[in-house]
């Protein structure tokens, strides 16, 4: 294992030598031939190629520290796929898991029922990701798993060299090992991402069925991208002639007359596609009602039911208020650590708030025109992610191919993010490491202070965001679309 690390470590860098010696990426020297190219330069050749071997360097780069990155970490800290194995195991073999697994692997789910055991956080359709890699022996489980969000990985990859702006992809590779180096194979996050991106690229080239089947997947594998429903559905009616766009400013007080002239052409919109969404995505939640009676709804009470994981945004203000005699407890529930403290409910609740002010903001900046669909959907994430009960380290996968996609080349968005990246790295795998089955923050030193400069950053970036500080909405140019 050792030696097998130490090779593919390496050979990125020979191969990137390599290519630095090549006569494809020479510059031509004033009346001399050719002479080559600079660090500078070579950069460039890899950010603006599409095509070719040069163009996937920064994805077999990142694809060899993410895995090595995979295999060290799986010896310390890594429960989340043996997790995954026992919900696919107790789902197909029922009782028979203990016979297939070690015993104690599933002692978290209440029963192990065959064609009745399901995931009690996430929704029913994950048992197929979960399932994929029972295809070979137990003992591979974790390997297997590892190379299908490898896969994922490469077709975002390819995805953003075909349809993204220049550099798209390198951005992506750069981001999946600034702050996900830990994650993106050990999770499946990266999958719900990839529907996420491709509905995306599909509502921008108007293809608007395909664009909400591949929502309705993504939100069947994990439930956040619900909230860019009705960002796609706002994005279609727009393209439909004589639907009222208010030309004027939104204020509270014109908002009544702004809705009424709006939904008076309702039987004009465009339902169908909406309607398909709706229908698929209840379809398969009632088919899996009436299947197993709490398959609905489990996901949606896991969450409600859960405190402040510890490295939320509400659980960095309870131990900040702490300090001034509040008391907190920590708790371990719910597969994470968690905060506990008599204000929590009404924070909570003032999230919940903030969630739906934030989101209702972004819908009338993009019905006014002042945010187009790619937009209000980095937007709307943001939000979710700082106002969420939960931020768990994997949950950046879910908007680091958003925005290697829109803002490729923004130098202040990518300085935040890379900060954002490098604490969230430092805190997983780094600080859950040291704190191991202890799960008290207090007894890791510099462990809350760094998840509070890390989530300080992100609402930093979310404000600016969702207020165009520093023109941080702008998007990069794309071939083919016009910004």
């Amino acid at each position: 294992m050792g030696i097998f690390i130490v090779t593919i470590s390496k050979s990125p860098i020979l191969w990137l030598n390599q290519f630095r010696r090549q006569k494809l990426v020479r510059m031509p020297r004033s009346g001399r031939g050719s002479r080559p190219p600079s660090r500078k330069q070579f950069i460039q050749q890899i950010m603006s190629a599409r095509k070719g071997f040069i163009a996937f360097l920064p994805l077999i780069v990142a694809g060899c520290m993410l895995v090595a990155a995979t295999a060290v970490s799986s010896f310390f800290y890594n429960p989340s796929v043996a997790v995954y194995q026992c919900y696919a195991n107790a789902f197909w073999y029922g009782a028979k898991t203990s016979q297939i697994l070690p015993a104690n692997q599933c002692l978290f789910l209440p029963q192990l029922s065959q064609y009745h055991s399901l995931p009690l956080e996430y929704p029913p359709l994950t048992l197929f990701i979960f399932s994929l890699p029972l295809v070979v022996p137990a003992a591979s489980y974790g390997v297997t798993f590892a190379l299908f969000m490898g896969l994922t990985v490469a077709i975002i990859y390819g995805l953003l060299l075909r349809y993204g702006p220049r550099g798209a992809g390198a951005f992506f590779a750069a981001g999946l090992l600034a702050g996900c180096l830990s994650t993106t194979l050990a999770r499946f996050d990266i999958v719900p991402a990839a529907f996420t991106l491709g509905c995306l690229i599909l509502a921008e080239r108007k293809q608007w069925t395909l664009a909400y089947i591949a929502l309705a997947m993504g939100v069947l594998m994990k439930l956040y991208p619900i909230v860019l429903f009705p960002l796609l559905f706002l994005a279609e009616q727009r393209e439909q002639a004589g639907f009222f766009i208010p030309a004027a400013g939104v204020r509270l007080k014109t908002v009544p007359g702004f809705l009424f002239q709006a939904i008076r052409n309702m039987g004009k919109w465009r339902w169908m596609n909406g309607l398909m969404f709706s229908g698929v995505v209840l379809g398969v939640t009632v088919f899996f009602w009436l299947v197993i009676s709490h398959a609905a709804v489990s996901p949606f009470s896991y969450l409600y039911q859960r405190p402040f994981q510890v490295e939320s945004t509400g659980s960095v203000l309870l131990w900040l208020v702490s300090i001034f005699g509040i008391p907190i407890d920590w708790q371990f529930s719910f597969g994470s650590v968690n905060t506990i403290s008599p204000i929590a409910g009404v924070l909570s609740q003032g999230f919940v708030a903030l969630l739906w002010v934030g989101l209702i903001f972004i819908f009338i900046q993009q019905w006014r025109g002042k945010m187009d669909l790619v937009q209000a959907a980095v937007a709307a994430l943001l939000v979710l992610l700082a106002t969420s009960k939960v931020f768990s380290p994997q949950y950046i996968l879910w908007l680091i191919p958003l925005l290697a996609y829109c803002s490729s080349d923004k130098g202040r968005m990518w300085l935040i993010w890379v900060g954002i990246s490098i604490l969230t790295t430092l805190i997983y795998p780094f600080y859950y490491a040291i704190m191991g089955p202890l799960n008290d923050p207090s007894l890791a030193p510099g462990f809350m202070p760094t998840i509070m400069v890390r989530n300080g950053l992100f609402v930093l970036l979310t404000v600016a965001y969702l207020f165009n500080f520093w023109n941080m909405q702008k998007r990069s140019t794309i071939d083919g679309l016009t910004e």
